[in-house]
């Protein structure tokens, strides 16, 4: 048929479990997944939805990121993307060096554009242009950093920790990301900046909620609020603290705590009504539009599949909307979609998301689950299904 790996997150689940020797039955119970959801995701026959691979990797005591397969490094191989981390994970090291002899950095003004157009092209899904030059970006604001000592010259370095984040995280390199992170902490310490404080816990809980760890998460997020309200008012607090509260309604979703996370969506809510459409302020996409792409999600989450498709039909998404985010979006509704039978119309979001973001669609993991999830359903799909398939492992 086409040339997709096998090797969706069904299939390795299985084999985690064969390797543990465990029944389906056993993992259905240790893990609390209902058994005949269990064994349709197994078999690829339903996608394995967020909240399923973090039951699963708890009970089994893997890491999510096992369970997903990520990185997909023979395909990052192919896509000559693998060799662009090592230069990222270099470049962070250099952090407490001081000054490079060897480097004139850039004024701060250049190093502040060029960080905001790596910036842009993150949220536009320029995921190898990013990799390629953040790595030589951040070893010359860290000289002019150490240098001028200011907290513009922090600033932009955590910036740019930030995007190695972003980088690490869309490609799924988990320890990476970690890493950038705590590099983005460091440099928000030395700005004095108590809006990236806030925004470095939000992106902290987004960590953990990978990781299936929700109560790890809410923690974080509940940080994050109390961080935020160290800064003096601004646009910029309000939008980290909308986005923490969508973090935090995701989180809650995740762990189908629906008053909480209803809570949450409701107070970004007001947050989004105040501050307007913010899609450059951090970067975050914060606005009413974020708020209702989130409500889809954390339906999603709750497991209310039918109202989280009428939800995303109801949605009007802004033609500028960052394409990252618009992407992620349709790979969600195209998951739902799928668990309520409507596979055309979750093949025509998969076409979407990879329309909008083909290099970020090409190693997220719900597009690929979803796709095998199609495949084994053996209903009737047009030609251009099969191709869709021989993309997700074709170069660049």
């Amino acid at each position: 048929m086409h040339s997709l790996p096998q090797d969706h997150t069904g299939v390795r689940i299985a084999r985690l479990r064969k390797e543990r020797h465990l029944t389906q039955r056993a993992l259905s119970e240790l893990s609390g997944i209902p058994y005949d959801t269990l064994t349709k995701v197994e078999q690829g026959r339903l996608a394995a939805t967020p909240h399923v691979v973090a039951l699963c990797a708890r009970a089994m005591q893997v890491e999510v990121a096992t369970v997903e397969g990520q990185p997909y490094k023979d395909d990052l191989r192919a896509d000559e993307l693998d060799v662009l981390i090592a230069p990222i994970r270099a470049s962070l090291d250099l952090y407490d060096l001081g000054p490079d002899p060897d480097i004139t950095p850039r004024p701060l003004h250049e190093l502040r554009e060029a960080s905001e157009s790596l910036c842009a092209a993150v949220r536009a899904g320029e995921i190898k242009r990013v990799a390629g030059e953040v790595a030589g970006l951040v070893e010359e604001t860290t000289t002019a950093a150490h240098t001028h000592g200011s907290s513009d010259g922090w600033l932009i370095l955590a910036s740019l920790y930030r995007t190695s984040y972003d980088v690490a995280t869309k490609l799924g390199y988990a320890d990476l990301a970690q890493l950038a992170l705590a590099r983005m902490d460091w440099a928000a310490q030395r700005a004095s900046s108590a809006v990236f404080g806030g925004a470095y816990q939000y992106l902290r809980a987004l960590t953990y909620l990978r990781e299936g760890k929700f109560k790890t998460g809410q923690r974080l997020v509940d940080l994050g609020l109390r961080t935020i309200e160290q800064a003096d008012a601004s646009r910029e607090r309000d939008v980290v603290t909308g986005q923490l509260h969508l973090g935090g309604a995701v989180m809650a979703g995740r762990a189908h705590d629906e008053e909480q996370a209803l809570g949450h969506l409701t107070e970004a809510e007001r947050i989004a009504a105040h501050t307007g459409e913010s899609p450059k302020v951090l970067w975050m996409a914060f606005g009413s539009t974020n708020v209702n792409v989130h409500r889809v999600s954390v339906l999603a989450e709750l497991d209310k599949y039918d109202k989280a498709v009428e939800t995303a039909d109801q949605l009007l998404i802004p033609k500028d909307w960052p394409k990252s985010r618009m992407s992620h979006h349709w790979a969600e509704v195209a998951r739902a979609q799928m668990w309520t039978g409507r596979l055309d119309a979750s093949f025509a979001s998969l076409l979407k998301a990879r329309k909008t973001a083909p290099q970020q669609a090409k190693y997220h993991p719900l597009v690929r689950d979803t796709y095998a999830s199609l495949e084994a359903a053996h209903r009737r799909l047009p030609e251009s299904f099969l191709s869709y398939g021989s993309w997700l492992t074709s170069q660049a």
